[in-house]
């Protein structure tokens, strides 16, 4: 089998730390470029792969992949994932797929019509303690879910002027960067969201435009409700990374890292007893979101990441926030793209 060769779109910090999501797979693809408008940064990051080049502009180092992963600010993602999807090549894209609901569309249009794989980088249904959790969730083992709840405490700061700050360049604020990840979680787990309200500030995150801290409740079809707290201003935490799904016999609780075990413990809650589950190693799930992506690029599979349901994600979100400058409960019915 040929080895699929790979441009790396963008090599901040997201890229370099991505980078680790390609070991092991020497057999089955290569990284042959990396691009970034700073030369040192693609210098740095081509040197971590024997043979690939550094360049300043992708479109000079097309001819030399099959594939790419954007990982560039959001407000770049679509023209230059377009570009790409135009040239031929398959597009791992980095969460949220656009800033716009036109450029989403004309993604996905433009991935069918070239016949390419598009996949958006939702890592986290990747990590093994959330896809057991929706096994266990699926199969009711637990009886019905009434109530997910996730909370996500960082302190994210960027420097004055950073893109990261600014609304027009993120495509909003925490909630539209990183809290999509969880829109998706939520929906993936309980479906089809009815109604919701968001409130956001950025009282404790001064530097950024738009909210750093966010809270999110939806009602969905099931009559089951989904919650999430993200915020950019932690100075401490307790939850940290943390799920809990509310069933009818007892709590399912997802913690990324617990003081007896240092990576991922899956927990169900009784009768005042706890019972681990399952328990992973704590790293980033990105190495099976790649090699999901070459599964996919090979035999033409649609990804489980994949670009309709990140649009119906992200109509939630800007149906939220709209719903939250009017301040009205958001009617989130009939999002899907199918309804368009």
């Amino acid at each position: 089998m040929s080895r699929i060769p790979i441009g790396i779109i963008g090599c901040g910090g997201m890229a370099k730390t991505h980078a680790s999501r390609f070991a092991g797979l020497e057999e089955r693809m290569v990284v042959t470029a990396a691009v970034d408008l700073e030369k040192e940064q693609a210098e740095q990051l081509a040197a971590l792969f024997p043979g690939a080049v550094a360049a300043l502009d992708y479109r000079t180092v097309l001819d030399r992949v099959d594939a790419v992963l954007v990982a560039v600010p959001h407000h770049l993602h679509y023209p230059v994932a377009i570009d790409c999807l135009n040239a031929g090549k398959h597009v791992l894209i980095e969460k949220p797929m656009a800033n716009s609901e036109p450029e989403c569309l004309d993604l996905i249009a433009t991935a069918d019509r070239v016949g390419r794989t598009l996949m958006v980088a939702y890592c986290m249904r990747f990590d093994p303690c959330v896809a057991m959790m929706k096994e266990l969730l699926d199969a009711r083992t637990y009886g019905n879910c009434f109530q997910l709840s996730i909370w996500t405490e960082q302190l994210t700061r960027r420097e004055p002027g950073h893109w990261y700050n600014r609304a027009a360049t993120l495509g909003g604020g925490q909630l539209f960067s990183h809290g999509c990840h969880y829109i998706d979680l939520l929906m993936w787990y309980l479906g089809r969201p009815e109604y919701g309200v968001h409130l956001g500030t950025n009282m404790g995150t001064p530097w950024m435009e738009r909210e750093g801290t966010s809270n999110v409740t939806m009602h969905f079809e099931s009559g089951a409700l989904g919650y999430h707290f993200g915020s950019w201003g932690a100075r401490g935490t307790r939850l940290s990374y943390s799920f809990h799904a509310h069933c009818e016999q007892g709590m399912l609780e997802f913690r990324l890292k617990s003081d007896r075990f240092d990576g991922e413990d899956l927990i169900f809650h009784a009768g005042g007893k706890e019972e681990v589950l399952f328990q992973a190693e704590r790293s980033k799930p990105t190495r099976d979101e790649m090699v999901h992506f070459l599964d996919c690029i090979e035999s033409g599979a649609v990804p489980l990441t994949n670009p309709v349901d990140s649009l119906e994600g992200l109509r939630v979100i800007w149906r939220l926030y709209e719903a939250e400058q009017r301040g009205t409960v958001a009617d989130l019915r009939g999002l899907g793209l199918k309804l368009t």
